[in-house]
């Protein structure tokens, strides 16, 4: 089923685009940015969209067959589909605002921090509800039932944040995606479809990007990499494999307490994967080695996984 999403996430991604060319959907670009992203501007984003509809008519096709799991594990990849549409429905509403703001000129141009946030929290708290009595711990014990819904809440606002602040170059955040969810392949139906519809979009986002992800890919992909760690593997495993979202997440805090407190910014431009750019390093470069590091941490995980799921 694999070949199946990947297939159907190329043809609706594709599809995304001619609509989108079509009704002038554009991405418009930070003008303090780097200079070589200016000839980006008007590129289609929200293909998040696209991926994730075929994430869903896969997965929801195969549990109605039963073959999404049994017992436990059904229960699993279902809490899990669920709150990545979840998400992706909050990043979805960021995406369409930006859309509707660049079409009319104006208006309500994304959500806000203090919007966003409160929604995000909800559903993290609703997914650690139903988690914390079947997330896996293997390497770590529970810390008991109130102080693990603490826990796995956190973790998944904060996974879907990190993922998030990765995007922005051609190609990084799907590739980085990808390699992040390899050691869960064996075992997690909606983690093997995501890496499916991820290669079909990135078929379209490698550089020069034909579409970009937007909001509501990268809320999804940040809470499917969360509730899989958490639910197959072990929560303290999903920092180090997602070792360039968390870095990329704290990048942008640095940079914002750092300007507030003392008025200097110590990266050229958050979130990290921009300054580097900045620093000299082509667009190319800076994805292909930031999937390096992701696969170096991720064999890690696997070693420390045993070698197994």
């Amino acid at each position: 089923m694999m070949v199946v999403a990947a297939l159907l996430s190329w043809f609706l991604v594709g599809l995304f685009i001619r609509m989108s060319k079509a009704r002038g959907w554009g991405q418009p670009v930070r003008q303090d940015g780097p200079q070589t992203h200016l000839v980006k501007e008007g590129t289609p984003t929200a293909g998040g969209v696209p991926f994730v509809l075929a994430l869903a008519v896969v997965f929801f096709g195969l549990y109605a067959a039963g073959r999404a799991g049994a017992g436990l594990n059904a229960q699993r990849e279902l809490l899990i589909m669920l709150t990545a549409l979840a998400m992706g429905v909050i990043g979805g509403i960021d995406d369409w605002l930006k859309v509707q703001s660049r079409m009319r000129g104006g208006g309500k141009k994304e959500l806000l921090a203090r919007e966003k946030f409160p929604a995000q929290l909800l559903v993290g708290l609703a997914f650690a509800f139903f988690a914390a009595p079947l997330a896996a711990h293997e390497l770590v014990p529970s810390l008991g039932r109130v102080p693990d819904i603490l826990l796995l809440t956190l973790v998944m606002v904060g996974s879907v944040n990190a993922f998030n602040f990765t995007d922005g170059l051609d190609g990084l955040l799907g590739g980085v995606a990808v390699i992040v969810l390899l050691p869960l392949l064996a075992v997690s139906p909606v983690s093997a479809l995501m890496v499916a519809v991820l290669l079909g979009f990135l078929w379209f986002n490698a550089h020069p990007a034909r579409v970009f992800m937007g909001d509501m890919g990268s809320h999804a992909i940040g809470a499917v990499a969360a509730g899989a760690y958490v639910l197959y593997s072990d929560v303290w495993l999903l920092p180090l494999a997602a070792i360039i979202p968390v870095v990329a997440v704290l990048s942008v805090v640095i940079q914002v307490v750092s300007f507030r407190t003392r008025g200097k910014r110590v990266f050229r431009m958050s979130p990290i994967q921009h300054h580097f750019e900045l620093s000299g390093w082509p667009e190319t470069h800076v994805t292909m080695r930031f999937w390096v590091v992701t696969a170096l941490a991720t064999a890690l995980v696997w070693y420390l996984m045993g070698g197994r799921p």
